[in-house]
């Protein structure tokens, strides 16, 4: 049963050919846009705690927290 659900999954990909141009753009902009948001994005967490402990309090105290009401 897997090994003719993976059998057809690669047949398909085979015979695609703007399909796997296509699949190949995508993976180089998901590369691409991972490797700047290493750059780009500071890392919030490094630069304002100086401990896991005190990201790790961080974190769940942001994860816990009730949203407030916004008026609206």
């Amino acid at each position: 049963m897997f090994k003719n659900i993976c059998h057809f999954y690669v047949d398909g990909f085979r015979s695609m050919v703007l399909g796997r141009t296509l699949w190949k753009i995508v993976l180089i902009k998901v590369v691409v846009l991972l490797m700047l948001a290493n750059f780009v994005l500071p890392n919030y967490l490094n630069k304002n705690f100086s401990t896991d402990q005190q990201r790790a309090e961080h974190v769940l105290d942001n994860l816990t927290v009730s949203l407030k009401p916004n008026g609206n």
